[in-house]
């Protein structure tokens, strides 16, 4: 069975990158020699593994991948770290547009 991993690397200006791959050392180490000078990576070495998750199944991997990458710098981190309690406290929309926005609200 395959595993695929995704994956999230602090680089050195303090940027976050988020991939998927199917063997961690070898992207890594792809990241850190500069192998691609195209990369968002290339210039923002060295890069720090700061989160890995395994998966069994490509698509969810992908899934999972596409939601993270949305997500901010601070938020990534939070889960890198295992802070869910500030995970959740990231995650809360707190702006006018949001539908359970209310300002009145006890």
């Amino acid at each position: 069975m395959r595993f695929y991993y995704v994956y999230i690397l602090l680089c050195s200006d303090g940027l976050t990158y988020t991939g998927i791959t199917n063997n961690v050392p070898k992207r890594l180490m792809e990241h850190q020699s500069g192998t691609i000078p195209t990369s968002f990576t290339y210039r923002r070495r060295p890069v720090k593994l700061i989160f890995q998750q395994e998966f069994h199944d490509v698509l969810q991997a992908i899934y999972f991948e596409k939601k993270i990458k949305k997500w901010s710098a601070k938020k990534k981190i939070a889960l890198a770290n295992g802070d869910f309690d500030l995970l959740q406290i990231l995650a809360e929309c707190r702006n006018a547009t949001h539908h359970d926005y209310d300002p009145n609200k006890d």
